[in-house]
């Protein structure tokens, strides 16, 4: 079953695409026709992309890798920023602060600050310091909230980027393509799809466009999450079934060991005499001495 259709799309009006003069040919294949001076999105190619881009999607949430969504444009940010945090994937939706995937370590180090601050105000450092300093490391703290908060618990380079117009977010595509990080994104009419490694041919201005098409791909990185919790459980069970059967194989032969040796003696279970061998004497007992 697909994860969107052809009227969900138009009813979102995802089919809307740029004025003629500002389209690049690059999007001609996936130019329905034009109205109005307006090109028109052919949108059945849009629901085989978006499946294309979902499926991707989910198996890298399925082996536990961060997706960064990068969504600065007025119109996506705050849709951007509820849906995803929903799935708990990092976010950028304020301003792409230049190098952030090419001079990560330099990112890490501003988060690091952050957690820095918020230690002071615990620890009781806050009450050694004069009012202005305090008010100055606030506003620093407030500024790295805003911009770096939604990427603290990003330890490492994401997996992937999902991006929300190409255009604006150019120097996020160029940092992802020097670190060969996979592109996924919302490609309008006057974007060049061949930047990225999954474009979504669909109108990235319109808010209930880029709702619709973010809560398909959400969905995918939520089912990619839940079918790792599945996995991790069933590897789980398998690792306890390997071991209790590994105890119970050692159980067992222990208990072969002691059947095979516990009938050396010279009686046989139950107090009775062995028989003396055919052709030997029995042992005499040596007398006791009064």
């Amino acid at each position: 079953m697909s994860r969107t259709t052809f009227n969900e799309l138009l009813e979102a009006g995802a089919h809307f695409g740029h004025l003629k003069r500002k389209w690049n040919p690059a999007m001609a294949p996936y130019i329905f026709a034009e109205k109005n001076g307006i090109h028109i999105i052919d949108l059945n190619k849009t629901v085989l992309k978006i499946e294309e881009a979902a499926d991707a999607i989910k198996q890298i949430a399925r082996s536990g890798k961060k997706v960064l969504f990068v969504a600065t444009k007025k119109q996506a940010k705050d849709i951007v920023a509820e849906k995803v945090k929903a799935v708990n994937m990092p976010y950028v939706t304020e301003r792409w602060p230049g190098g952030m995937l090419t001079n990560f370590a330099t990112i890490r180090k501003a988060v690091r600050k952050m957690a820095q601050i918020d230690k002071m105000s615990t620890d009781g450092t806050y009450d050694t310091i004069s009012k202005k300093e305090k008010l100055t490391i606030s506003r620093e703290r407030a500024k790295l909230e805003t911009n770096l908060g939604s990427i603290a618990d990003l330890t490492r380079l994401p997996a992937a980027l999902f991006i929300v117009d190409i255009s604006k977010e150019h120097i996020a595509v160029a940092e992802a393509h020097r670190l060969n990080i996979p592109t996924f994104a919302i490609v309008d009419t006057n974007s060049d799809p061949n930047k990225v490694d999954y474009a979504i041919p669909a109108n990235d201005d319109a808010s209930t466009s880029i709702s619709h098409i973010m809560d398909v791909i959400t969905k995918a990185v939520a089912e990619g999450l839940s079918d790792r919790k599945i996995d991790k459980e069933t590897q789980a069970a398998e690792e306890k079934d390997q071991h209790t059967s590994k105890e119970e194989a050692e159980e067992l032969a222990k208990s072969s060991v002691k059947v095979k040796g516990g009938f050396d003696t010279d009686e046989e279970e139950g107090g009775e005499k062995k028989a003396a061998a055919p052709g030997k004497r029995p042992r005499k007992k040596a007398p006791v001495k009064k």
